[in-house]
């Protein structure tokens, strides 16, 4: 519970005392504390509020959008979080190889003829009491984003914060689960911060965190090099944060243990064994949103079409998550199913499917690039346009009743959340004249 949040809201509608407590109130909920100590605290927490948010500085304020994480979509990967990346994109001015405006899964810089990529990963928002599993996904989620252009893995990092009420035991084995891929596939985890969310004003149990990954190439595969004429090839996938969090959740644990390998690095180290990494025009995971996420932004950097036979698409999800995903009507081209994509020349695509195949791991051709724009699926012979949701497909209980319709409003947001990203940028290059003068 963020008690700074809950305590500024009160105080714009209610008295001091009132507001006190209501605190008192939560914090003998979720403390088990008794009233006299829970009352110091609710004190503090209403000194420290008024104190913040009584005066006012340019540095300490922000646009205020009017337009919320939940309602815009952001982290659900569909269309409201994707405009948010683009929009991220705008932000910086300084050049890169790869950036966010290449709507990539890294980033890459060049350096002494060296090409750089650096990906960050945040750890599932639904795997808080299950840290192992989080901390494993996760990582190997990183690793993903730094294989698929091209980069082997040289170092791993890690961010993780645990609520005041957090048993420190959650920082081990998540990362535990962090250290098995690192020790599995020889990249060192060096560097990390351990915090608490919010410090005091957070109270429960909550953890949240972060994985990077740094790794170099000397030739990398970003999504815009797509070619017309080039084929689409598909590694079976398993999930791993989305299909363990939709196992977990559905009361199907068992499903969770068929997301614990190391197919993915398997198949992108043996294209890297075979020196067939020059002849692979793009590599992807199959993660944002799903097919329908990584399809839309492929076509849209590399300004070609992607077709996709709907049959060979399906038998590239692992049969017992396939059958969990149809059992709740959970659509599979639309969550994340771990699934690596290769973009390559027909003459290449044989010798990627041997070399892949070589390391026990499924591979199969499920389309091809074609003029034009946008994502394509060929269905009991009938070609029809897909595209992502205003959110991935609903893969928990909840998030079924939560749904994922675009809402009525969502142009409106999307002006308002314009104008935010406009003011931000207002601030940046005025504190940036300040310091460059």
């Amino acid at each position: 519970m963020d008690l700074e949040g809950y305590t500024r809201r009160l105080l714009e509608v209610k008295g001091e005392e009132e507001v006190k407590n209501k605190l008192i109130e939560r914090i003998c909920e979720i403390k088990g504390w008794n009233e006299e100590k829970a009352e110091k605290w609710a004190k503090a927490v209403i000194l420290e509020v008024k104190n913040a948010y009584s005066k006012t500085s340019p540095l300490l304020e922000y646009h205020k959008s009017g337009v919320t994480m939940g309602s815009f979509g952001v982290g659900s990967r569909g269309r409201g979080d994707f405009y948010i990346h683009s929009k991220i994109a705008e932000m910086s001015n300084v050049k890169a190889v790869l950036s966010p405006k290449d709507l990539d899964d890294a980033g890459v810089v060049e350096k002494a003829g060296v090409f750089i990529a650096v990906s960050v990963d945040g750890m599932h928002s639904r795997l808080s009491e299950f840290p192992f599993i989080a901390g494993f996904h996760v990582t190997r989620a990183a690793m993903r984003d730094v294989l698929v252009k091209g980069a082997e893995p040289i170092a791993v990092f890690s961010d993780i914060h645990v609520a005041d009420d957090g048993d420190v035991s959650k920082i081990f084995d998540h990362i535990a689960g962090i250290a098995t891929v690192c020790e599995a596939t020889q990249v060192p985890l060096v560097s990390g911060s351990t915090l608490r969310i919010g410090g005091d004003m957070v109270i429960g149990e909550r953890m949240t965190g972060c994985v990077g990954c740094v790794g170099i190439a000397e030739h990398i595969t970003p999504r815009k090099n797509a070619k017309e004429g080039d084929v689409i090839l598909l590694t079976e996938g398993a999930g791993g944060g989305t299909i363990a969090t939709t196992a977990i959740y559905h009361g199907m644990h068992e499903v969770v243990e068929e997301t614990i390998n190391l197919d993915f690095i398997k198949a992108v180290r043996s294209i890297f064994s075979a020196k067939l990494l020059p002849r692979i025009h793009s590599m992807s995971d199959v993660t944002n949103g799903g097919i329908r996420g990584d399809a839309e932004e492929i076509s849209k950097v590399s300004k070609k079409a992607l077709v996709f036979n709907y049959e060979k698409l399906r038998n590239c999800v692992n049969k017992k998550v396939l059958k969990m995903l149809e059992e709740f009507q959970i659509d599979f081209m639309g969550v994340s199913t771990d699934s690596l994509m290769i973009i390559c020349h027909e003459k290449t695509a044989n010798d990627v499917k041997k070399a892949v195949r070589a390391v026990g791991v499924k591979i199969e051709e499920v389309g091809w690039v074609e003029r034009g724009e946008g994502a394509f699926l060929i269905e009991n012979g009938e070609k029809k346009q897909i595209k992502p949701r205003f959110r991935e497909s609903a893969y928990t209980p909840l998030k079924k009743v939560v749904g994922e319709e675009t809402p009525a409003n969502f142009e409106e947001m999307r002006e308002k959340v314009d104008l935010a990203l406009q003011r931000a940028i207002e601030k940046k290059n005025m504190i940036l004249k300040r310091l460059l003068l």
